[in-house]
């Protein structure tokens, strides 16, 4: 690495200042009947990430996580989760990296957090343990640049 590298670099920080849920929503609408049969939920999950600038280096990036469980064309419930986090981002100027570190880092480290809430509301309103799965978010930016490229092509 050479000098003007080594100094661009020195002043990069990337830091976590405060990690919320931002809104939380759990629908069981077909309680209490569903928990008098026996089933095998098929659920589908959908993520959505954004991100706002906040001033003086703070971004608040917003993991969206809608959970849907159904049996057959039952529903037997819906979580939608925004897990939410400020993130103190300072001398990351590059566009590639900016959009690396809010399209994939910063989603990555809100996951957990995520993960922890929907599992427990989920328990909490009757039904099994869920465990979301481990998602890599790298691979989901890249497609979704790949994505825009392909689309502005």
């Amino acid at each position: 690495m050479d000098e003007n590298n080594a100094a661009a670099g020195a002043g990069r920080q990337l830091s976590v200042s405060k990690l919320y849920i931002k809104d939380l929503s759990f629908e069981s609408p077909s309680s209490p009947q569903v928990f008098l049969e026996q089933f095998q939920p098929e659920t589908e999950i959908n993520l959505q990430t954004s991100h706002r600038d906040l001033g003086n280096n703070n971004v608040e990036v917003v993991l969206s996580i809608t959970v849907t469980a159904k049996h057959d064309d039952t529903v037997l419930f819906l979580v939608e989760l925004q897990q939410a986090g400020i993130f103190i981002l300072m001398n990351i100027d590059d566009a590639e990296e900016r959009g690396r570190v809010l399209g994939s880092f910063c989603p990555g480290v809100l996951f957990p957090y995520a993960r922890e809430a929907i599992s427990s509301i989920v328990n909490r309103g009757g039904f099994p343990d869920l465990i979301l799965q481990p998602i890599d978010f790298d691979a989901l930016y890249m497609q979704s640049r790949a994505d825009k490229d392909a689309a502005t092509n």
